[in-house]
């Protein structure tokens, strides 16, 4: 039985090298400037928006502020007494929200949805940060006094891999490297203006410190502050809006398959329940295969992958377990250029967390846009020439909660 389809009608996205704390600006701000934007973009009008779902981590710990959800009809007087909800998974809120908006949209309750990431981080310091991250993971068991336990969880990731099938670490510099390479083409990116060499991503010096295990700085994403919205909208919606726009449907972008798996939160437990699988985490892999077989298509199909990459570590595990390569041989998609802008199948053409920017409750967001971007053909400068069909990869905890989506017209 075919779903009633969801179409992705734009959107809009700050610029993730911005500080506003340093702009005196409130996270409400943030929310405004994506929505108006978004606006901008779609040419769609405040009265159309009929509901609103916001993806945020942790708003209360960086910002001393909840109920986000609220904050969206404050954006025009027009959305006033629209239903809106606030939606967390760690780094996958994003993608939670998107999967609750689209689920409307299917249910037939509503013809356009807006979604809001967003995640100011730059509040605090950078060890407060790294303990407030700790609550993605099981806190009193996993973080509580441990300083930055993100970097060590997954570099543990690095370890199992190295464990099982062997690891290098030239292969996760030059992960680095291309996705702060990537990243110099997006107008939007944090590290656009950045130095990162692969010689420079592959050893530890005072300009690249060791921040837990096998993770140095040039292996971890950003601490950003970053808004992004996005419209989804009903057949019967989209149909209206192409031929106002004078556009084809079918020249609208939808989300074709999704995918969505939840492990358990301690790492420990996550890696000892797959060590009879191939996957260093089968549920990641199982997340990516419900996406493709719910769109009905194969690797093949897929011109670029926009994927998770919090650390090198979580690229290097996309790579087999997206199938590009067996399990374990992640290295040879490095080592043969697959993943690299130009190659046969580019992974993170924006930058991705490493380059782009990593505003946690944004990521799952802001990896859908530059999946529209890219189908409609209007990414710019790190475009995929001729793509047609993009896959996501969004991952919240330590490869807790997993989430997938293809998007294509």
């Amino acid at each position: 039985m075919s779903r009633p389809a969801v179409f992705i009608l734009g959107g809009a996205q700050t610029d993730f090298a911005r500080n506003w704390s340093k702009e005196n600006k409130h996270i409400v701000a943030m929310i405004r400037e994506a929505m108006v934007g978004a606006m901008e973009a779609t040419g769609i009008e405040p009265r159309d928006v009929q509901t609103a779902h916001v993806g945020n981590f942790a708003a209360e710990l960086y910002t001393h502020q909840g109920h986000l959800g609220a904050f969206v009809v404050d954006v025009d007087p027009a959305l006033s007494g629209i239903p809106t909800a606030r939606h967390e998974a760690a780094c996958a809120s994003g993608s939670i929200a998107i999967l609750a908006a689209s689920a409307e949209i299917e249910a037939g309750r509503y013809d356009l949805a807006a979604v809001i990431g967003v995640e100011q981080m730059k509040t605090v310091d950078p060890a407060t940060g790294g303990d407030f991250l700790g609550t993605a993971a099981w806190y009193e068991r996993e973080a509580k006094g441990v300083e930055f336990p993100f970097p060590k969880l997954f570099g543990r990731l690095g370890d199992e891999y190295d464990k099982r099938y062997g690891l290098r670490d030239e292969h996760l510099a030059h992960i680095a490297a291309v996705n702060y390479s990537n990243a110099r083409r997006n107008p939007l990116a944090q590290t656009r203006n950045w130095y990162m060499s692969e010689s420079h991503a592959a050893r530890h010096s005072r300009y690249n410190a060791v921040i837990g295990g096998r993770i140095k700085a040039s292996d971890c994403s950003q601490v950003t502050d970053g808004a992004v919205a996005i419209f989804l909208a009903s057949e019967r919606f989209a149909r209206q809006y192409a031929q106002r726009r004078g556009l084809a449907l079918d020249k609208l972008p939808r989300i074709l398959g999704w995918g969505h798996r939840t492990a358990p939160i301690e790492f420990d437990t996550k890696i000892a329940e797959s060590r009879g699988s191939q996957y260093v985490l089968p549920h990641t892999r199982q997340a990516i295969l419900d996406a493709f077989a719910r769109a009905g298509v194969a690797l093949e199909h897929i011109a670029g992958i926009e994927t998770h990459d919090c650390f090198t570590t979580s690229e290097y595990m996309a790579i087999d377990h997206f199938g590009i390569t067996k399990p374990g041989e992640s290295w040879k998609a490095v080592e043969e250029g697959i993943i690299e802008l130009g190659g046969k199948l580019p992974i993170n053409p924006s930058g991705g967390l490493i380059g782009a920017g990593h505003p946690v409750g944004a990521t799952g967001v802001r990896q859908l846009l530059d999946a529209f971007r890219q189908v409609t053909q209007t990414a710019g400068d790190y475009q995929v020439e001729g793509a047609r069909k993009f896959a996501t990869l969004n991952i919240g905890g330590s490869g807790t909660t997993s989430c997938a989506f293809v998007i294509g017209n």
